[in-house]
């Protein structure tokens, strides 16, 4: 079966800027993650509050340049149902701490069936939602 994987703003991000953490080359990471998908022919979504959150940092034409890191045959986006985001809000009032756009990411990735992936802490509270891995924990 295909693998798939839901990006977060996060690894986006990690790969564009090729950030570190001071010790660990996030960047990297992000590439080779990106690499994987590529080689195994994985499919990648990402969704308009992806793109929402990159627009707050970058131009339309970095975000075409982000993106293209993957062949657009594998590239999906997806898009969030009035289900979708009403559950999303409904979460949002039992986890006050997590930010709305990472429960809606959550909901998206679990019924794309697909693993998110992101460095974004607020994930391993919502395990039992979605399946959720570091870009170096893919393989």
């Amino acid at each position: 079966m295909q693998k798939r994987f839901y990006v977060d703003t996060s690894i986006w991000r990690d790969y564009f800027e090729d950030r570190r953490d001071g010790i660990k080359p996030l960047g990297e990471f992000a590439f080779q993650f990106f690499k994987y998908c590529n080689e195994n022919n994985c499919l990648v979504f990402y969704s308009d509050f992806v793109v929402l959150e990159l627009k707050g940092l970058f131009s339309e034409e970095e975000i075409r340049l982000i993106f293209s890191i993957v062949k657009k045959h594998l590239l999906t986006k997806v898009s969030a149902t009035e289900k979708q985001l009403a559950e999303s809000y409904n979460m949002k009032k039992i986890f006050k701490e997590i930010p709305l756009y990472d429960l809606i990411h959550a909901i998206m990735a679990r019924d794309s069936n697909a693993i998110l992936v992101s460095r974004d802490k607020h994930f391993e509270y919502l395990n039992k939602i979605v399946e959720y891995k570091l870009p170096e924990k893919i393989t």
